[in-house]
Parts: C-alpha cells; structure tokens; sequence
C-alpha cells in the first residue's frame, strides 16, 4: 500500500499566542519586529513559531496593517559583485521580518530609475531603497513626501528619508598614506566615471592626500574609466601607453583592481615586486585572488542591513540613528616595499 502522510491543519496566530502565553498582538508586533519586549519572550515565541510552523499569511497581514509586506529596491546592476552584496545585506534582514523585497535595475540612467520607482510605486511597495544612482537629492526628496526612502552613497536629509554615506575621501587617503610609508612616490589612479559621486569623492581624496605628502603628481597617472574589470585592464593599457613612470596604482573599486592585475601580467609586470596594487570595496572575492589583493574595506553586507533596518524605522515613525561608514583598509599581499629600481618597468613602459 502507498504511504500516507497526516496532513495537519495550517498554525494560526491565536494558536501561536494560546501556546507562549501572550496576546495575538504581541506575536503580531514580534514578527514585524515592533514588539517592545524581553528578549526571553521574543525567544519563547520565536520557539513556538518554529515548533508549530506557523507561516504568516502575506493576504491578511496586508489587510490587517495597511502594508503589502514589500520592499522596493533600486540597485544599478543585479549581477554586479559589489550590489549583490547590499542586495544579500538587505534580503536577509527584510527575511527576518517576513518582509520580501522586490529588486529592479537602474543601469546608472536617471530616465530608466524614475520609470523603476514608479513601478514600485504601483506594486505598491512599503518602502523604497535606493542603491546611489542618478535620481536627484531633489527627486528623492519629494518622492519621500509620498513613501519611505533610504538611499546609500549620499548625505541626504529630509521628512520620511534617510541616507547611509561611506567615507570614500578618507578611504582613498589611507590608501595613498600606506603606499607613501611603504616608499611609493609616484602613484597612478583608476578613476570610477566622474559622474558617480562614489567616483569623485575618491579622486578628491586621492588629490588632496598626494599633496598634503608632498607627493609625485602628473595627470598622466590619473585614468578615468568605468568601474568594470575590463575598464581597468584597458585603463593600465593605457598607462603604460603613457610612459610615465610608477610603481604602484590605486583602483578606484576592486573590480578595477583585478583587471589591472590582469594587464600587469600581460605586460610582464609583477604584483607586488614590480607594482604595488590597492582595490577599494574588499569585496569577499579579493582575499582569494593571487596575490591577496589589499583593499580599502567597506562592508557592503553591513550597509545592506542597515538600510533594511533604518526602512523598519522609519515605517515605524522612529528616527535611525545618522550613519556614515567609515573607511578601513585591509593590507594584504598585493602591496610592498617600492623597488629600488625602475628598470623593468621602464622597459615595459616603452616597449
């Protein structure tokens, strides 16, 4: 005979409440992750949960509170390394409150986000997270009149709107002081594109620490490009097409940086004894390429939770706590001691 399964009645609310010993309202308020509670009850009921299955019903809760339990989320580019980051940061913590977020790609285009946020705004999402992007501080500002706005990458304040920045100056300048202790006078940096406020903010902190060192300047080591792996391997193409001298580059985002490992190669140029290199971002992929690429640390996860958090708050009427990250670098073996001698790069330079 075939095997039967008992197939047991779906848990309810009342059944969860019932069991822990609480009112309704108050697993209600514990899932939604409002509930102003002991931790041992939040515990007890989290226990109960999961010892009954009970699965919340995204219908009733949405007819309950007013909310489709739906975050809209604008990154740039789903398959990017460095947004996918934020994107699992943000998942996870909307998973801890039984929200679902809803993710659409802007493409560093202003026109196309503005037609994203409106079809979030007809999915009728309770909450917008913009990942940077193009939209102006003006449109995020009058689009927080209507629903609740987070948004990375800027120091931005309002009514229903909250921004998480990164120290993106100060990050550079770290970089440039590590390599100057290690002996590095004339540097070269990959720029991000220029209309990226990510991009400007590192080149500004590169600049103005090369001059407070007292540093090697020349335009020629400076190469605006595009973020990509294959926009820094052009990009070190470049400067050795330049001939100007160096011995160790910055990259303005680790995608960049593994790129210009590749080009460095190709040109018979090692990393570290022949060129030092220094990524920005330490995305988890950087401490496994060879060599261990050192990078300047932002945890991109870490500000994908907080975004999620400080929306929570703000559908919640608290205020988040302000917030801008602060920048880190993580040595590794990528970096090292300037050569005494130019020699082969000279070579490779004019070849």
């Amino acid at each position: 005979m075939p095997s039967t399964t008992a197939i047991t009645p779906r848990a309810t609310l009342g059944m969860v409440a019932k069991k822990a010993g609480v009112s309704p309202s108050t697993v209600s308020r514990i899932l939604n992750g409002t509930a102003q509670v002991s931790d041992d009850k939040k515990a007890l009921v989290k226990a109960v949960i999961k010892e009954l299955g009970f699965r919340p019903d995204p219908a009733a809760r949405s007819l309950a509170g007013g909310r489709t339990m739906s975050i809209g989320v604008l990154t740039q580019f789903i398959d990017s390394p460095y947004y996918g980051e934020a994107l699992r940061g943000i998942e996870d913590e909307l998973n801890n409150a039984h929200y679902s977020p809803l993710f659409v790609s802007g493409h560093w285009n202003e026109a196309e986000e503005q037609k994203r946020i409106q079809l979030l705004l007809d999915r009728k999402v309770d909450g917008i997270i913009v990942l940077t992007g193009k939209l102006s501080d003006d449109t995020l500002i009058e689009l927080a009149k209507s629903i609740p706005v987070v948004v990375t990458g800027r120091q931005l304040s309002g009514i229903n709107l909250f921004s998480i920045d990164f120290d993106n100056a100060e990050g550079a300048a770290q970089a440039v002081k590590h390599l100057n202790r290690l002996g590095h006078q004339k540097v070269a940096f990959l720029s991000g594109p220029l209309d990226h406020p990510d991009a400007k903010q590192r080149l500004h902190g590169f600049k103005k620490e090369l001059k407070r060192l007292k540093m090697f300047s020349d335009k020629n080591l400076v190469i605006e490009s595009d973020f990509l792996e294959s926009g820094g391997f052009r990009a070190v193409n470049s400067l050795l097409a330049n001939k100007t001298e160096f011995t160790a580059i910055i990259a303005a985002n680790d995608q960049m940086a593994y790129g210009a490992r590749l080009a460095l190669h190709k040109a018979g140029l090692s990393v570290p004894e022949d060129v030092s290199l220094i990524g920005f971002d330490d995305l988890p992929h950087s401490a496994f390429t060879l060599p261990p690429l050192t990078s300047v640390r932002q945890s991109v996860y870490e500000i994908g939770v907080s975004a999620a958090k400080a929306m929570f708050d703000l559908i919640n009427k608290k205020n988040p706590p302000s917030q801008i990250v602060e920048a880190e670098l993580i040595v590794r073996e990528s970096t090292a001691q300037s050569p005494f001698s130019m020699t082969k790069l000279s070579i490779s330079c004019t070849s």
